[in-house]
């Protein structure tokens, strides 16, 4: 697994470079609460937005993902890895929104156009509620 990475995923550098190119300026790998221990992809502290950049696999795309097969090799342990990263993601979720945070969700095989579209969106209703 040392060959997964992290960060800077092909995924996560398409969008940054598109979020980039659209005048949008963001923090990248950052804590949006400290006391929580996940790092956001993408986050915008003055809107209090924090995006991931989701791989189907690693995060259970209902359309996407594959679970290991019945012969699969250390089955029981994959399928228990992958629960806990689901779990581990709406945990996060919750606790940022509780902290009063937006969360936004973009899985690797969205159209990048699509992917734009639902950043701005979102931070065009934050900056209405900040003006407001």
């Amino acid at each position: 697994m040392q060959g997964n990475r992290s960060r800077d995923t092909g995924p996560e550098i398409r969008i940054r470079s598109a979020l980039h190119r659209a005048g949008l300026r963001f923090r990248k790998n950052k804590r949006p609460v400290r006391s929580l221990r996940c790092q956001a992809d993408i986050v915008f502290p003055r809107y209090k937005l924090a995006v991931f950049v989701d791989g189907c696999f690693w995060h259970g795309c209902v359309q996407h993902a594959r679970r290991p097969s019945e012969g699969a090799r250390n089955r029981e342990y994959w399928l228990a890895k992958l629960d806990r990263n689901v779990a581990r993601d709406r945990r996060n979720d919750e606790q940022l929104l509780a902290a009063g945070w937006r969360v936004l969700h973009i899985w690797e095989h969205e159209e990048l156009a699509e992917a734009l579209e639902k950043v701005r969106a979102t931070l065009a209703t934050a900056d209405a509620e900040l003006r407001s």
